[in-house]
């Protein structure tokens, strides 16, 4: 009981409901919403009358069953902690919640996907459908995989592609193949093991990443 009256309190909502700040007739159903929010970008569909469906880690759900503390805003660091312990689920939020304090842009992947949207009454429904637990993963499913799957009908993520991309081009470089080939000899030289397996495993896994570069 004391753990989570400390972590209700630390997790407790800093930021005050602002409903003037979003105009709610600027959605319609099936919209496809999305606002900055910690590293990045966070989307939600809407399904009207205020009520916004959308994927979002959060660790409360597995400290507590206290539903009235889990259906309060969730914080960046109920966000962030529900990341690390693949803890999430799809919920249905306000508009102010959901966007904590942030400009929400409206169906801006439009402009983006390939694929046509669906229309909106399908798109909520098959949000609505999905509403729960889910098995959460930053790379593989998050909050764009869920909302693209809704509005377009494939579950992809633009965010996950960049992140990859990046990552590939800093590990893949030709830097990292000097860096990967001196470390090796490095440590060989400290350890005194220079053998043809280790060798042979440097200049193998320096070459690898050379031509991968």
């Amino acid at each position: 009981m004391f753990l989570y009256q400390l972590l209700n309190f630390f997790f407790a909502a800093s930021k005050k409901e602002e409903d003037s700040k979003y105009d709610l007739s600027l959605y319609k159903r099936g919209d496809l919403l999305e606002v900055p929010r910690t590293l990045f970008t966070h989307f939600g569909i809407y399904l009207g009358d205020n009520r916004v469906a959308h994927l979002i880690p959060d660790i409360l759900p597995a400290i507590t069953k206290d539903k009235s503390a889990i259906a309060k805003m969730v914080t960046n660091n109920r966000l962030l902690m529900g990341v690390i312990t693949k803890v999430a689920s799809v919920r249905v939020d306000s508009v102010v919640d959901f966007a904590y304090g942030s400009d929400i842009l409206i169906n801006h992947m439009d402009k983006v996907c390939s694929q046509p949207p669906l229309d909106g009454d399908e798109v909520a429904r098959r949000a609505e459908k999905l509403l729960g637990s889910v098995t959460y993963s930053l790379l593989w499913y998050n909050c764009e995989h869920y909302v693209m799957y809704c509005r377009y009908g494939m579950a992809i993520s633009y965010q996950t592609y960049q992140f990859c991309t990046t990552v590939r081009k800093i590990v893949f470089s030709r830097m990292s193949a000097y860096l990967t080939a001196l470390c090796g000899v490095s440590f060989m030289l400290y350890l005194s093991c220079v053998t043809p397996l280790t060798v042979l495993l440097t200049a193998l896994i320096s070459f690898t990443i050379w031509m991968a570069s």
